[in-house]
């Protein structure tokens, strides 16, 4: 489990592909240590599981079904990731429950500057779109937002500047390729609804 606030990146420094998927190659000084190696970390929203870490390079097995879900099947060497550790026991939740099992990619619309945030679209399909709501906290790369409106073909967030700061948010593009979790609670919430 995570919150989906962020105060590590790393930059992909090697990508290893393999019949089934990729190895991922990621340095960061995030704090891990050799003992550390079994432990979940989110990369970009995305659980993985950390297989080996030397000279503050973690790696990670990607499988298709991963990359199929993701924007990692796109990645590139030099990508900037945003990372976080799993949750502990009495730490305080800032952002909301999130498990790093990412719903889809979508991609960025507009981007308009007001004041000193950024409002950002991004498109969805119709089986996507109906599960949003609005004000509903969403998961984009790793990063707990909310959904300020519903649009025509996806959604907005607004990002604001210490998040912007901190984040690979502030890479974004038209065009770019982001991962989106769905605030697991709201699906529940409708499985339970659909069922009745």
């Amino acid at each position: 489990m995570f919150n989906g606030i962020i105060f590590n990146q790393g930059k992909v420094d090697k990508i290893l592909n393999r019949k089934k998927g990729i190895n991922l190659f990621i340095k960061s000084n995030i704090p891990l240590k050799f003992k550390d190696i079994g432990i979940s970390v989110s990369c970009d929203g995305v659980c993985l599981t950390l297989i080996s870490l030397k000279n503050k390079i973690l790696e990670f097995y990607l499988s298709n079904e991963t990359l199929n879900r993701s924007k990692f099947k796109k990645i590139k060497k030099g990508d900037l990731i945003n990372l976080e550790l799993p949750l502990k026991k009495g730490q305080k939740i800032s952002g909301h429950i999130c498990q790093g099992h990412v719903d889809f990619f979508s991609k960025v619309k507009k981007i308009k500057l007001i004041d000193k945030s950024y409002l950002v679209e991004f498109s969805t399909n119709s089986s996507q779109k109906k599960n949003l709501i609005e004000k509903a906290s969403i998961l984009i790369n790793g990063v707990s937002l909310t959904i300020s409106n519903i649009t025509k073909d996806g959604f907005e967030v607004w990002i604001i500047p210490h998040t912007y700061k901190l984040t690979n948010l502030s890479k974004l593009k038209i065009n770019s390729l982001v991962n989106v979790e769905i605030d697991i609670l709201a699906k529940y919430v409708k499985n339970y609804l659909n069922e009745k």
